[in-house]
C-alpha cells in the first residue's frame, strides 16, 4: 500500500469461521502513539483481517512532518484517505485519542461507504468541551500524564534524547484534544463496541457507557481489568482480538432509518449486549 497515512502489518486472507477475505480494520493510535501500537493486534487478527494502522504526522517515518494539533483536520484527511485507499468491508478501532479521531472520521464518511462498526476503547463519549485531563499546558505535565497513564515506559521518559523525540507529537495531540468540542449532528448508524479498563484513572465506566447515545444501532460494552492501557496485557489483547473477529463476522448493519435523531440524546431502547469476553459494566 502506497498510502501516506496507513501502514499494513498483515495481509487479509480467508479462514473458516472468520470474517472472510478482504475485511480490514483501520486502527487509530492514542495521543503520542504511532502506527506500530497495533502490530500485536495485527498479528493476532491475521490472516483473516487486514489491519491498516494510522500513522499520524510527526512520528516514526513521518517524524519530519509537522504534527497536526486539531482533531477535525486529522479526521478530514483520514476520511479522504480511507475513501480512496480502503475498498470493501472495513471497521474502525480507536484507543484513547484514537477513539475520538475514529468517531469523527466515521461522521465524515457517513452515507459514503462508511465503516461497518466502531470499536471505541479507553475514551469517554464526546462532550461540548474538553475534559480537564485533556487540558495540559506544560511539558512537565505531559510527561507526568504519560507516566500516569502508562502508555510510555517511565525509563524512556527519563532519557532526554528520547523525550525530545516524543514530546513534539505528544504536545500536538494534547492541543488537539484540548481544543476538541463535539458539535451536534445526526447519530451514526453502525454498531459500536465500547471497551474500557475498570481502573482507568481518566475515563470512568459511565463516561464510556455514554457512547451508546451516539448511534442508532446496537452498542456492545466490555470492561477489562486494568488501567488506561489495559490493551498492553496480552491476555486482554487476545480477548479484544476475539471481539473484533466476532464483530466483523456479523453481517454488515443496514438500518431502516440511517442517521435518525440527534446525537447525544437518550437511547430509545436498551440495545446493549452484556456478556462475552471481558466483563459487563460494573
Amino acid at each position: 500500500m502506497g498510502s501516506e497515512w496507513l501502514r499494513t502489518y498483515a495481509q487479509a486472507g480467508e479462514r473458516p469461521g472468520g470474517p472472510g477475505p478482504g475485511v480490514r480494520l483501520v486502527c487509530f493510535p492514542h495521543a503520542g502513539g504511532a502506527a506500530s501500537a497495533y502490530v500485536r493486534l495485527a498479528r493476532l487478527l491475521g490472516p483473516e483481517c487486514q489491519v491498516l494502522s494510522v500513522q499520524y504526522p510527526g512520528r516514526h517515518d513521518r517524524r519530519h512532518q509537522e504534527p497536526v494539533p486539531d482533531i477535525g483536520r486529522l479526521a478530514d484527511a483520514l476520511a479522504e484517505e480511507v475513501a480512496r485507499e480502503v475498498p470493501g468491508r472495513y471497521a474502525f478501532f480507536g484507543h484513547s485519542m484514537g477513539a475520538v479521531v475514529a468517531y469523527e472520521t466515521a461522521r465524515r464518511l457517513s452515507g459514503h461507504h462508511g465503516p461497518d462498526r466502531l470499536f471505541l476503547s479507553g475514551r469517554g463519549a464526546p462532550r461540548g468541551e474538553s475534559g480537564a485531563h485533556d487540558r495540559i499546558h506544560t511539558d512537565a505535565e505531559l510527561i507526568a500524564a504519560a507516566a500516569m497513564l502508562g502508555g510510555t515506559a517511565a525509563d524512556l521518559l527519563d532519557d532526554p534524547d528520547i523525550r525530545e523525540m516524543i514530546l513534539p507529537a505528544l504536545r500536538a495531540d494534547y492541543r488537539a484534544l484540548a481544543s476538541y468540542a463535539w458539535t451536534p449532528g445526526p447519530k451514526l448508524d453502525m454498531p459500536f463496541t465500547v471497551l474500557i479498563g475498570d481502573s482507568d484513572p481518566v475515563v470512568s465506566v459511565a463516561d464510556a457507557a455514554a457512547w451508546e447515545a451516539f448511534t442508532t444501532a446496537p452498542t456492545e460494552h466490555r470492561v477489562f481489568g486494568g488501567g488506561h492501557f489495559y490493551l498492553h496485557d496480552g491476555h486482554h489483547l487476545d480477548a479484544v482480538a476475539r471481539l473484533v473477529t466476532a464483530g466483523l463476522t456479523e453481517p454488515a448493519h443496514h438500518p431502516a432509518h440511517a442517521g435518525a435523531g440527534a446525537e447525544g440524546g437518550a437511547s430509545g431502547s436498551s440495545n446493549d449486549r452484556w456478556g462475552g469476553a471481558g466483563s459487563a459494566w460494573r
